[in-house]
C-alpha cells in the first residue's frame, strides 16, 4: 500500500466525487497552493493509486435498459483455461465487470445491454462460444439502489 497522508486523501475523495474539478479547486478547497497539488496527483497518477478518470453514464439514457449478473462455471480450472476465458470475456463490449470468485460460480460478470432480446443474442452468440464455459446462471437487476464508483479513502 502506498503511504497517503490526509491531504492524498482527500485530494482522493474530491476526484472521486467530481473529477472534472480543477486543480485551482482543489487547492482552494484545501487551502493549498496549485503546485503541490498538482504534483501530489502526478504521484498518485504514477503509483496506480489513480488509474483512471471517467464519465459515468446511465446506462438507460442511452439505450441500455437491462443489468445482469451472470455467474459462470468452468469446466476446466487450470490457469491456461481460465485464462483463455478472461482473455475472451475482456472483448465483449457488453461487459462492464468480470470478477472471479469464490463459492458455486467461478466468475461473475456484469453485462449491461438492451433489452432481454439482446442478452439473449449475447449468451447465444459470445458467451456460449467463449472458451471453458460450463454452467451459466443469471439474475437480473430489477432496480438499483445504490450505484457508485467511489471508494471511502480514509
Amino acid at each position: 500500500m502506498n503511504s497517503l497522508d490526509k491531504t492524498d486523501v482527500q485530494i482522493l475523495n474530491i476526484l472521486q466525487h467530481n473529477a472534472k474539478v480543477t486543480i485551482k479547486e482543489i487547492a482552494g478547497q484545501l487551502g493549498l497552493s496549485t503546485t503541490p497539488i498538482f504534483e501530489r496527483i502526478k504521484r498518485m497518477e504514477a503509483q496506480g493509486v489513480i488509474s483512471q478518470y471517467v464519465a459515468l453514464i446511465d446506462a438507460k439514457k442511452i439505450g441500455k435498459k437491462l443489468r445482469a449478473f451472470v455467474e459462470i462455471s468452468m469446466i476446466d480450472h487450470s490457469m491456461e483455461a481460465i485464462n483463455k476465458f478472461v482473455d475472451a470475456v475482456e472483448k465483449f463490449s457488453e461487459v462492464i465487470e468480470c470478477h472471479h470468485v469464490t463459492g458455486d460460480s467461478d466468475f461473475l460478470i456484469v453485462i449491461v445491454t438492451e433489452d432481454i432480446e439482446s442478452y439473449n443474442h449475447f449468451v447465444t452468440y459470445k458467451l456460449s462460444k467463449a472458451p471453458n464455459v460450463g454452467k451459466v446462471r443469471t439474475s437480473f437487476s430489477l432496480s438499483t439502489k445504490k450505484y457508485t464508483t467511489a471508494i471511502l479513502v480514509e
